[in-house]
């Protein structure tokens, strides 16, 4: 899979691969970058109103007694509308969901509490992760942990095996996710300020309320039959969808003396190609190549944007077949200039012992 493009100026993907000149693509982009309140408001009601009500028929079937498996089942349907409310919640963190800066953190802070993630403190993160995204030298916040050839093979054994662990795919789509949900952001993350930290103690003050009324209604392992399915699946997906974004063969990665920011949009973030329901589900987010060339694109403008600009389609989509390579590359490799297995460097000699 190729992550090139054409030139803006002939604005056709046939013509010879270049780079196109980042003020003529932000220019270009612009247009799409202009949130609409009845846009957001149909989102809102086709996400967050069905969620509600699947919780609502959970607590029904749970309160009715009926069997468990049908809880579940109702389960997986609310997973899904809560990984895209997660895309609402990460576009109102980017000031692209709603016209208004008030609506975007007031609909980010409920969004939040539901997605069990703190609307500030999440945002500062992803905004140093959009400003260092294929920055070898600046890599560590918000972003997937990946070493080099170079600093796995010089490694201690202790970190080599700790880094092996964490790249395990049951590991790193199942375990973490559920860490990084439920115990991580119920804590500033580090380097958070005041405005940071009063939205991690909010979120948990909401988020204990909430269970504290579904315990003295429903009861705690009722709301626990509920509540931790929906969250596992929905972290998973989402650490799934983050990951491929960012991790696949020949994502751009560089050190930061000839790092450039238009080249790590458009060929160090995937274009996601999944089926129409997937797309819908996951808010467009699959056209990532287009969102970090211009964050503040609300996700209800990506597909439009990608239809009428050729520089965007010109990059080679990841699929679904595809995109299942990227559980197996684990290392980036500054010589290959692409991620590489654990296993195709396994004649290659440690520095440390």
């Amino acid at each position: 899979m190729s992550q090139k493009f054409s030139s803006l100026e002939a604005m056709s993907p046939s013509t010879e691969q270049s780079q196109p000149n980042r003020k003529d693509l932000i220019q270009a982009l612009s247009i799409y970058a202009q949130p609409d309140y009845r846009k957001a408001l149909v989102q809102i009601s086709n996400t967050f109103i069905p969620y509600v009500g699947l919780w609502a028929l959970m607590i029904y079937t749970v309160v009715q007694g009926f069997s468990i498996w049908i809880t579940l089942l109702i389960s997986i349907a609310a997973s899904a509308f809560l990984v895209r409310l997660f895309v609402l919640f990460h576009d109102c963190c980017h000031g692209a969901f709603l016209p208004w800066r008030l609506g975007n953190r007031l609909f980010g802070y409920i969004a939040g509490v539901l997605t069990f993630t703190p609307y500030e403190d999440w945002q500062r993160n992803h905004v140093i992760h959009h400003a260092n995204s294929g920055d070898l030298d600046n890599r560590g916040i918000g972003d997937v942990w990946t070493l080099t050839v170079a600093e796995y093979l010089a490694a201690p054994r202790p970190k080599r095996f700790a880094y092996r662990i964490f790249r395990n795919p049951l590991v790193l789509f199942s375990i973490t996710p559920l860490v990084l949900f439920v115990i991580v952001h119920r804590f500033p993350s580090s380097g958070a300020k005041k405005r940071e930290n009063h939205s991690v103690m909010l979120t948990n003050v909401a988020l204990a309320t909430l269970i504290l009324v579904m315990s003295l209604t429903v009861g705690f392992q009722n709301y626990l039959l509920m509540q931790f399915p929906i969250i596992l699946l929905a972290a998973s997906i989402g650490t799934w969808l983050f990951y491929v974004q960012h991790q696949y063969e020949d994502v751009y990665w560089s050190r930061n003396d000839s790092w450039d920011l238009t080249r790590s949009g458009l060929e160090g973030s995937s274009y996601y190609q999944l089926p129409v329901v997937l797309q819908w589900i996951v808010g467009n987010i699959g056209l990532h190549h287009i969102h970090h060339v211009r964050a503040n694109i609300p996700n209800y403008n990506l597909q439009r944007c990608f239809n009428e600009i050729p520089a965007l389609q010109a990059v080679a989509p990841l699929t679904l077949r595809k995109s299942m390579q990227s559980l197996w590359l684990n290392l980036w490799d500054e010589d290959a200039q692409k991620l590489v297995s654990f296993k195709s460097i396994k004649a290659m000699p440690r520095v440390n012992k």
